[in-house]
């Protein structure tokens, strides 16, 4: 017995490992075709660009005066001028970091988008490995109750059943097959589904055992972690020091901005040649800038609170479910297997002790507890994948 056991621990384990290879297979796949994250790629480096655009001094300032002169004997006159104006110098710096920040909330933003697409894929996988291990119980099914039906129409045909007897089996195997039909029109579905997830390429999956699951034990220690790990608790964090650099770049706009440049003048006997410095004071043109920009920061600071107490939150009741449903599973598991009646009332059926009716209604029992234990499994593996949406 001990033997035994050691052995399907190890085929268990092995299953496990090899569907987990199976499923990052098809991750990495996914991640390398999915048009959308092909498009989101695109358009994330095309931000990159974007971002480090309006970081210089404004364009240089050129003109040119011709101006006839009246009368006439006084000549013309010809003016050229080049001014380049500059911010206080410290703006260029808080738009440089602002720069780099809002570059680094771009990749945020891509991970979070790859995040979803992964967790998605991973779910779609969820739905098949259920579809493929109910479709494999449902093929047992209809040869048992192929026999059953082959015997009754025996039976019938020699005279030792009635009609009633010999349609219900009939019917019993027609319930059967379709609810294995049905089951193969979700797997088609779930495999077109994780076939527009890698781009349209076909992909295969035929996978019917759950991955083992390993809960954390100590929760708050994993979700410190877990909050490090979130893009959007990162993105809210930069979207803070962003606001706060604006408070610092709109005080510093509120500083005058200097002019220099080259001016010459031409008259009829007379030259001038020399420089031009300039101040422009804004008075009004940034006006409740700064305060505009420290009510955002304080929006901001709100928003990122509320998200992270949403996420704590979420990720709890994620963490408390799945240890009542890998608890229920277990538990389920075992007393299933205790209490499996298949056989006897096969033998039950062979010997005459109960009537089909009676053996229906027995059989539909454990096929009942066996759907439900496979639904258990389900709902764990996928409150599992969304707790670890950010692993």
């Amino acid at each position: 017995m001990k033997r035994l056991i050691i052995v399907l621990s190890t085929v268990i384990l092995g299953s496990a490992n090899l569907l987990s290879q199976d499923i990052d297979r098809i991750l990495a796949g996914v991640e390398k075709n999915n048009t959308t994250l092909v498009a989101l790629r695109k358009s994330a480096d095309a931000e990159l660009i974007s971002n480090k655009t309006g970081l210089y001094p404004e364009n240089p300032e050129f003109a040119f005066n011709y101006l006839w002169g009246s009368p006439e004997s006084i000549g013309n006159r010809k003016d050229i001028s080049m001014m380049q104006s500059f911010d206080f110098p410290s703006a260029y710096a808080y738009r440089n970091q602002i720069s780099e920040q809002k570059n680094v909330q771009v990749e945020l933003e891509y991970e979070r988008q790859l995040k979803s697409i992964m967790t998605q894929t991973r779910l779609v996988c969820n739905e098949l490995i259920y579809h493929n291990a109910l479709a494999i119980e449902l093929k047992q099914r209809i040869v048992n109750a192929q026999k059953i039906a082959d015997s009754y129409k025996s039976k019938f045909e020699a005279g030792e059943t009635g009609i009633i007897d010999f349609n219900k089996a009939q019917v019993y195997l027609l319930n059967i097959i379709k609810d294995a039909e049905s089951c193969d029109i979700e797997r088609s579905s779930h495999l077109a589904e994780l076939k527009s997830l890698n781009g349209g390429l076909p992909v295969d999956f035929n996978d019917s055992i759950f991955p083992l699951q390993t809960l954390p034990v100590d929760f708050e220690q994993w979700y410190a972690d877990a909050e490090k790990n979130n893009p959007v608790l990162r993105w809210l964090n930069q979207e803070i020091s962003i606001s706060q650099k604006n408070e610092k770049l709109n005080a510093a706009m509120g500083l005058p901005k200097i002019q220099a440049g080259y001016m010459s003048e031409d008259v009829v006997g007379e030259q001038f040649r020399g420089v031009a410095l300039g101040l422009t004071l804004p008075l009004f043109e940034n006006k409740n800038a700064v305060k505009y920009a420290k009510a955002k920061t304080f929006a901001v600071q709100s928003a990122e609170t509320d998200s992270r107490q949403q996420f704590y939150n979420n990720l709890k009741a994620l963490h408390t479910k799945a240890g009542s449903l890998q608890n229920s599973l277990n538990d389920y598991r075992s007393n299933l297997q205790k209490f499996n009646n298949s056989a006897l009332l096969q033998k039950a059926l062979d010997n005459g002790e109960l009537s089909l009716a009676e053996y229906y209604l027995e059989l539909t029992v454990y096929y009942e507890s066996f759907n439900r234990l496979l639904d258990i499994e389900k709902s764990l593996n996928e409150t599992v994948i969304e707790l670890f949406r950010y692993q």
